[in-house]
């Protein structure tokens, strides 16, 4: 995958169709779309995994995250893709559960694939995981939507409260892929993350040609009219010779 296209981002969250999100940097009109929601709790490192994932840059300090929207164009096995990545502010959890607003919810809805973000550092991030996953699920009844789990942070080991083998261990359980990463100080894992979600997205996207091929199969072909002709020749000039032996 190869980003092409520099980004830009939309201050709020913009619904399908609106003037918003046709007015993005996606590129050529009718270039297959992947949209991706980054979600995860408050301060594990949503926006910066963002930013680096799509600019290649590492920035430690950003204002309090609005929700935004960036958009770029990238190229995969060849073809190339407008992606839009979707930042969430970060979630909380109450007595009752999860808190999640409308906003986050329209999000995970839109999206086509999900990035939940913990950090190495806050062990209450990690146990966010479970409760998300099974929240994105509801808003997604009946489809399969492809999830990553990042631990980021790998390199502050000195105040690691979570090991990352616990965060493979339940991404397993989830059924999810899992990447541990330092925004920080290494691209190409964060990179990793986000390319298979994209490879995952752009095949589930691609129509699947093999049903039409089976159903080509099952027609027969029809006869040839010249071996149809042969054959009506023939059965004629045996019946000739059949009579004429008889009549002799």
């Amino acid at each position: 995958m190869r980003l092409i296209q520099n980004m830009c981002t939309i201050a709020e969250y913009p619904t399908p169709g609106s003037a918003a999100a046709a007015d993005c940097c996606l590129g050529a009109a009718g270039r297959r779309l992947v949209k991706i929601a980054v979600v995860g709790a408050s301060g594990v490192g949503k926006t910066a995994l963002v930013v680096r994932f799509l600019t290649k840059r590492f920035i430690g300090d950003y204002e309090r995250n609005a929700g935004n929207l960036y958009t770029r164009q990238v190229q995969i096995e060849g073809e190339t893709l407008a992606i839009q990545v979707q930042d969430t502010p970060g979630v909380q959890v109450h007595e009752n559960g999860l808190s999640c607003n409308e906003q986050l919810n329209r999000c995970i809805r839109w999206a086509d694939a999900v990035v939940i973000v913990f950090s190495i550092t806050d062990h209450k991030s990690y146990e966010l995981i479970g409760q998300l996953h099974q929240h994105i699920q509801q808003l997604h009844l009946g489809t399969r939507l492809p999830v990553v789990v990042v631990a980021n942070k790998a390199d502050l080991l000195h105040i690691k409260q979570v090991d990352p083998q616990l965060g493979l261990q339940l991404a397993s359980m989830l059924g999810c892929s899992f990447y541990e990463v330092s925004v920080s100080e290494n691209y190409n894992d964060v990179y990793n993350a986000f390319h298979v979600l994209c490879k995952e997205v752009s095949h589930k996207q691609q129509p699947s040609s093999t049903p039409e091929k089976r159903r080509t199969s099952l027609i027969p072909r029809p006869k040839s009219p010249n071996m149809q002709d042969l054959k009506r020749r023939f059965k004629q000039a045996l019946s000739a010779k059949v009579r004429t032996v008889t009549s002799v």
